[in-house]
């Protein structure tokens, strides 16, 4: 018997004028949710202050949950990170340039140029988040002094022969994800790289807590987990709408890593028990669009599960992000 799950949709977070593509719980007691879109801009909320996901909100009244809005990237917001103590938020995006934040006062605090290409990943990484690590579309993984006053970077990776889709801190080692359907494994310290072929292109990769096994998801509608150590596969997760062949989507670890949870090109989210394989649940983050159908609205490109609570969220191409919790 599956323990109870949070199949009910508790907010609706709005305003954003375009798809989200980052969603992400701050740190510690995780009590607020952030957010980046195409409308180029990161929203930082109060989910429990949050609209009910029923209501009609009025763009010219403050959104409910808002708390502040984060402006200066100049495209898209592909990723976000935030810093263990919630001081920092690392974005990155189209501008080709990695932004940190102080996330109190809304401000850059650095701005770290140098990808040749639009930035489609971000993580903390070090003592106390002393380094930012991102991964790009010019198929660079670079290392950030956030400490030092060089914008050079400390450290560039190049082995990738595509874009780079996302990026991993575990200690002292860099995971990143490749379109050209690798997972490399970076062992700063030694000097090491190893490399899992996972065949179709990487859109996500995820640690488990205990950064034995990697949690892949890759353009061939599948999600695997794999060995880190030996590479092996683990297990493998589908489902017949489970459909993820064009867009980048990234999946999440929730509940202990028991389950694993993804959106989907369908409009669908995907509730798998990571040790038997089986759906637990198939939910929608919203009413499908009008005919003719919008592929890139019904897409749910991210989700994050909360770290201290039985709560989660789903981003999607219609712009809202639904915070879901525990049957009434």
């Amino acid at each position: 018997m599956s323990s109870p799950f949070p199949t009910r949709q508790i907010a609706r977070l709005g305003g954003h004028n375009g798809a989200v593509h980052a969603v992400t719980y701050s740190a510690g007691s995780s009590q607020y949710i952030l957010t980046g879109s195409t409308d180029h801009s990161i929203r930082l909320f109060n989910p429990s202050k949050a609209a009910s996901p029923s209501s009609t909100l009025d763009p010219s009244l403050p959104t409910p949950g808002l708390i502040q809005t984060y402006d200066a990237h100049g495209y898209e917001v592909l990723d976000l990170a935030v810093s263990a103590d919630n001081a920092r938020l690392a974005s990155v995006g189209g501008d080709k340039t990695v932004f940190l934040w102080d996330v109190s006062r809304a401000v850059t605090i650095k701005r770290w140029s140098g990808h040749a290409g639009k930035v489609n990943a971000c993580a903390f990484g070090g003592a106390e988040g002393s380094v930012v690590v991102s991964g790009s579309y010019d198929g660079t993984v670079r290392l950030w002094d956030a400490k030092s006053q060089s914008y050079k970077p400390i450290m560039v990776l190049s082995e990738a022969r595509d874009s780079v889709s996302s990026v991993a801190v575990m200690g002292a080692e860099i995971v990143a994800g490749s379109v050209d359907g690798r997972v490399r494994c970076y062992d700063i310290r030694m000097g090491q790289v190893l490399v899992d072929v996972i065949g179709a292109p990487v859109t996500s990769l995820t640690p488990t807590k205990t950064t034995d096994s990697l949690l892949v998801s890759s353009l061939d509608s599948t999600i695997r987990l794999m060995d880190k150590p030996d590479g092996k596969l683990l297990k493998a997760y589908k489902a017949p709408e489970y459909t993820n062949t064009d867009y980048r989507i990234r999946s999440a670890l929730g509940l202990s890593d028991s389950i694993i949870l993804s959106g989907s090109e369908s409009g669908h989210i995907f509730i798998w028990d990571l040790l038997s394989g089986s759906v637990l649940h198939k939910l929608r983050h919203s009413p499908a669009t009008s005919s003719p159908p919008n592929p890139k609205k019904d897409v749910v490109s991210a989700v994050a599960f909360c770290p201290t609570r039985k709560e989660w969220a789903s981003a999607g191409g219609d712009g809202n992000v639904i915070v879901w919790g525990m049957p009434a």
